[in-house]
């Protein structure tokens, strides 16, 4: 009986130390985070350093070759000429750099190829509703999302840094069609909102945030979509994304993060209104989970 009892014992002492540990420790990476990473300027003067910074980010300097897109530009001769050029100013080979200025409906195959192994890609700034016109359900949209996932690094300024999310900022009010760069209310139904890459689905970029002083287009987007978190990134500065979600200030200046968790918003004739809004003004070196 003592020996029947003893391998019993024994029996479950084995099952016990063969299960998977529980907690912390039994936890399995997440498989569906991007292997790339995102490199988002607020647009402006990009400082030897913060390009640097991109450099070492995507390994371009080790390794691979770099896509320009300038379809955001009117002039993309010039924009990409000058995007390659900031890379060259510090060392990096011109042979390391193409670019390729798509056109609606005219998508080669040798450079779509091209796109999806690149080591990084580069969007210009411009207009973000001009890039996405060319790029939307294309296969320049799919190769991007290709190369992000594979272990690129996906890097943009000024409207190159609005078309990273998936809704986009376009830059057009509704209530107030023309023009004038100030956004003077907090208005319901008014900032225009687009289709974006995509590369950030829980985030909304707004681009030379302090230095234009675009808080009001901000707190209106977050207003409006609350399960966003708005990034307002200053010139001269830029956010890191890794894994799909940490966020790290890289440049000179500040980047506004603005969330509303609540939800709890209200219309009045127009107006927006919200309570329980979270604000954080981060600074180089700070981070920032984006979900």
């Amino acid at each position: 009986m003592r020996l029947i009892l003893r391998i019993l014992m024994l029996s479950l002492l084995f099952v016990h130390c063969t299960q998977a540990p529980e907690g912390p420790l039994s936890a399995t990476p997440a498989t569906d985070a991007p292997k790339g990473k995102l490199f988002i300027i607020g647009g402006g003067k990009r400082p030897p350093a913060l390009v640097q910074a991109l450099v070492e980010a995507s390994g371009i300097e080790k390794e691979g070759y770099g896509i320009i897109l300038p379809m955001s530009s009117g002039e993309p001769d010039t924009s990409a000429f000058y995007a390659i050029k900031q890379f060259t100013d510090l060392g990096l080979s011109p042979s390391q750099f193409s670019s390729y200025n798509f056109r609606k409906g005219y998508y080669p195959e040798a450079a779509i190829d091209s796109l999806r192994n690149a080591r990084m890609i580069y969007i210009t700034g411009g207009d973000q509703n001009r890039f996405m016109e060319v790029v939307a359900n294309s296969p320049v949209y799919d190769a991007i999302h290709e190369a992000y996932q594979s272990g690129a690094t996906i890097a943009g300024t000024s409207a190159g840094a609005a078309v990273m999310s998936e809704k986009m900022i376009t830059g057009n009010e509704r209530r107030h069609p023309e023009y004038t760069g100030n956004f003077r209310t907090i208005e319901s139904n008014n900032m225009e909102i687009g289709e974006g890459l995509g590369l950030l689905n829980t985030a909304i970029i707004d681009q030379h945030f302090i230095w234009r002083m675009r808080m009001n287009r901000l707190i209106t987007v977050v207003l409006d979509h609350p399960g966003q978190t708005g990034i307002g990134i200053d010139e001269s500065t830029a956010i890191l994304v890794e894994n799909g979600n940490l966020a790290t200030v890289f440049g000179g200046y500040q980047v506004i993060a603005l969330r509303h968790r609540s939800g709890q918003t209200t219309v009045q004739d127009s107006l927006l209104g919200g309570r329980g809004l979270e604000l954080n003004v981060l600074l180089p070196g700070d981070t920032l989970h984006l979900n």
